[in-house]
């Protein structure tokens, strides 16, 4: 008999060395997911329901609500294929070294996505909305206003649905915010302005330079750290592919789960809250009088509210030699956050406004007792302060001395307050969608990550090297505000280790991957925008 060659010997060393994913799960598990599916659905409409009742909302037609619910539907929709999508940043190289079985660490990931989302701050829930054209947000419960929502989130679905059947590993961040410069451009468009005008470009070259520089950073830490780790340890069954099934040392294993867990919290805590803010402008399109204006603030806090407002427009007038009156601050606000063009009128109109805002809750007598056709108005008036103040200290607008710009931002504070909250169940139902989407459909980007990027199994000194720079760079991100995408790093992270460990590349994959990122923003955003213009016609 003819003895096996050595390339054979490999071949079947590297076949052993494969982990199972085909097994399917059992019936109690899929009783368990349905479960959690049908509770976290019945939750959500109990506590819609909760909510109405609660504000008095009264009900004179079923399309206001049919829209929610269809719009709901697509959000969480969002967030599920979100969760399956991006699996693999955290699950691939566990179950390649053999560290966790596939379907222990998909549900392993599952959870602590969950946590993520439920003890997130919220921070990123309302930066994504910033990015949004501003005169959509202020009638976001009009037909245009569904319509955006409508055509970003399903335009965001098609991207990631497309890149996961084909197994490409793209970011659903940047798939996301290229959909809503998709909506930006098809508004600013469809009203007779540049298309440019509707677009966020800080934010734009931003998610360029990440597309540019994630690979870039992932490749390079990934294979550095796996240089140093050669020269500390010395064992040289880290370098290569698994025995069997053999799982890493402990060490070593202990590392891969622990950035598993932490990657997978940092997934859920940063990308769960973009279906938050989407969620939440929803609500308050649709149902403005219980979700506009957070009306569970304590009524003692209306006399510091009020206090707050009057101090800060006598600030803001004494900062202008000669303020002249305006006729309509809204609109001055509005045109700025637009063209970001500052103009003579617009410390005045901010004044103004201020003034409006302060006298009305002074009125009022509190939040929870604005009545029901002013709230979107009024909601609306603190949104534009909001950011008007937010743009002008970052565009150093106004020269303001220091006492001026600390009453602005305490200002700020104030109306934030009352505008930016979210309940507990969006962030539950948005948990549970995005956890359950986890363990769902992760095969396909689990098999390129693990299998098609390089041309040998993974060895643990390389998924642990990845996975290391993966957690790392995600946690910068989130510190600094940074849009790195995680999959991009990791990625190449893994490509920057067979390149080190001189295991070589499937120059056909990673051709595919850069295509697909480079593709990313072009396509969302020509997705979205057709969209757009195609819901404006029906609804």
């Amino acid at each position: 008999m003819t003895p096996p060659t050595l390339d054979a010997t490999a071949s079947t060393a590297t076949l052993d060395a494969k982990p199972q994913l085909g097994h399917k799960p059992g019936q109690t598990t899929t009783l368990i997911f349905c479960a959690v599916l049908v509770i976290g659905l019945l939750f959500t409409v109990y506590s819609l329901v909760q909510d109405m009742d609660g504000a008095g909302t009264a009900m004179t037609t079923w399309t206001p609500f049919l829209l929610l619910g269809v719009a709901l539907l697509i959000a969480l929709g969002f967030e599920f294929v979100n969760g399956f999508h991006d699996t693999a940043n955290a699950v691939a190289t566990v179950i390649y070294t053999h560290s966790l079985p596939p379907h222990f660490a998909v549900v392993w990931s599952g959870c602590f996505n969950f946590l993520g989302v439920l003890l997130s701050s919220g921070a990123v829930a309302f930066g994504i909305i910033t990015l949004l054209p501003v005169e959509l947000i202020l009638q976001v419960g009009s037909s245009a206003g569904f319509a955006m929502v409508f055509a970003l989130l399903i335009a965001a679905i098609l991207w990631n649905l497309g890149t996961w059947w084909v197994g490409l590993p793209a970011s659903s961040s940047h798939t996301l915010i290229g959909s809503i410069i998709g909506v930006g451009i098809a508004n600013a468009l469809m009203n007779g302005r540049d298309g440019t005008s509707g677009v966020e470009w800080a934010q734009v070259v931003k998610v360029g330079y990440s597309l540019l520089l994630s690979p870039m950073i992932g490749f390079a830490c990934a294979a550095l750290l796996l240089l140093a780790l050669r020269l500390l340890v010395k064992n040289r069954a880290l370098y290569k592919a698994p025995e069997g099934k053999t799982p890493p040392p402990w060490w070593i294993r202990g590392l891969l789960v622990l950035t598993c867990t932490g990657v997978s919290f940092a997934h859920g805590s940063n990308d769960g809250q973009k279906g938050m803010g989407l969620i939440m402008l929803i609500l308050v399109g649709t149902l403005p009088m219980a979700y506009a204006l957070n009306r569970a603030l304590p009524v003692d806090q209306t006399t510091q509210f009020v206090a707050v407002a009057e101090v800060t427009q006598q600030a803001l007038l004494k900062s202008v030699a000669q303020p002249a009156p305006i006729d309509d601050p809204r609109q001055v606000l509005s045109g700025y956050l637009r063209s970001k063009e500052a103009t003579p009128e617009l410390v005045p109109a901010l004044a103004t406004l201020t003034g409006i805002i302060g006298s009305e809750v002074r009125d009022y007598g509190a939040l929870s007792k604005v009545p029901a056709g002013a709230t979107a108005n009024v909601r609306n008036d603190m949104y534009l302060t909001s950011e008007t103040i937010r743009l002008m200290d970052k565009n150093k607008v106004g020269n303001f001395d220091a006492d001026t710009q600390s009453k602005l931002q305490a200002f700020k504070k104030q109306i934030d307050g009352a505008t930016r909250f979210i309940p507990l169940w969006v962030k539950v139902s948005v948990a549970i969608a995005l956890g359950l989407g986890t363990m769902v459909g992760w095969r396909r980007i689990v098999v390129t990550v693990g299998e098609k990027i390089g041309k040998s199994h993974l060895s643990y000194g390389q998924g642990a090297s990845a996975e290391t720079v993966a957690m790392l760079t995600i946690g910068a991100a989130d510190m600094y505000g940074l849009p790195v995408s995680t999959t991009h790093v990791l990625s190449s992270g893994i490509a920057g280790t067979m390149a080190a460990n001189s295991s070589g590349l499937q120059m056909g994959t990673v051709r595919n991957l850069l295509m697909a990122w480079v593709l990313t923003l072009p396509a969302a955003i020509l997705l979205s925008g057709s969209l757009y213009w195609l819901f404006t016609r029906f609804l």
